[in-house]
């Protein structure tokens, strides 16, 4: 007989979707907070216990290292807001990171595109 699988995986899935939906909202609508700029969540990840979860978001206006230090100042009214919101027993602790992916895709593009005009040249 197959080992039955677990859903807690599809469901830690599902949990931080709903986390990365809700705290969009929060962040837009009720956090007052002038060093937030344009803040765009790009991922969740819960741990499996949900105690924690690492917020990893982007900036398109403003300093980058100011808007997480007010997100993580601000992460307990946004743990509250979260709370009034889910219906799970454990609401995560937030952490905000900043997320350079972004940054990085456009150097990565810069230097691909510098390649391949330097191969053109050449032939």
């Amino acid at each position: 007989m197959p080992a039955k699988k677990s859903a807690t995986p599809n469901r830690a899935f599902k949990v931080a979707d709903q986390i990365q939906r809700d705290l969009t909202e929060l962040i837009a609508r009720e956090l007052k907070d002038p060093r937030v700029g344009m803040v765009t969540i790009q991922a969740v990840e819960v741990t499996p216990d949900y105690a924690h979860a690492k917020i990893f978001f982007s900036v398109l206006v403003g300093d980058a290292q100011e808007c997480e230090d007010a997100l993580n100042q601000a992460a307990g009214f946004l743990r509250n807001g979260l709370f009034k919101r889910l219906h799970i027993h454990t609401v995560p602790t937030l952490h905000f990171l900043f997320d350079r992916t972004t940054e990085r895709a456009a150097d990565m593009n810069a230097l691909i595109a510098k390649a391949v005009s330097s191969r053109a040249k050449e032939d």
